[in-house]
């Protein structure tokens, strides 16, 4: 059965969302009597630090999701493109938007300070976002481009640590 992108997608997000959400709701369980959980120093300086990183997430989804949109030529569904997008974040790295959203787990386990989510759950949300990405991601730009996502992938690491890279990806964008 061949399920179209935007379907995949869809599915994606609302299995994304799940989990965070899921993962919320067992580990304030797991922690609710706990002695950190209780203590109100943690859950502030927890929650400032939460906040920081889901702010990073959503600013590096936000900057890849406008470079994306390059890639929006002509009438098609929304979360479809049609053309390679290879500037801009996406000549630093393959998966930018999925880069900044795999720290979201971590920023909404901090958020509410859970330590359960934080030490637990979140690095398992984060690292199964991973192997989605490497899964569907890759899989579909790969059939949707061929030879040419093919040269690309070759020169283009998925994710990049560098400097200039998390600059362009984390940076404040303007309007325009």
């Amino acid at each position: 059965m061949k399920i179209n992108t935007s379907l995949s997608v869809v599915i994606r997000i609302v299995l994304w969302f799940g989990m965070l959400f899921g993962g919320a709701v067992v580990s304030l369980s797991i922690d609710q009597n706990t002695p950190l959980f209780q203590n109100k120093t943690f859950h502030l300086i927890s929650a400032f630090v939460g906040i920081f990183i889901i702010l990073l997430a959503f600013r590096a989804a936000g900057n890849g999701g406008r470079e994306l949109t390059k890639g929006r030529v002509g009438n098609i569904p929304r979360l479809e493109t049609n053309k390679l997008v290879t500037s801009g974040i996406y000549s630093c790295m393959r998966h930018p938007m999925l880069f900044g959203l795999t720290l979201l787990p971590l920023g909404w386990a901090l958020l509410l300070g859970s330590p359960t989510f934080i030490t637990t759950v979140a690095p398992f949300e984060m690292l199964f976002i991973i192997w989605m990405v490497i899964v569907f991601e890759e899989r579909e730009v790969k059939r949707k481009f061929d030879k040419e996502y093919e040269a690309y992938r070759r020169k283009v690491p998925l994710v990049s640590f560098k400097k200039e890279c998390l600059k362009m990806l984390f940076s404040k964008k303007k309007s325009s």
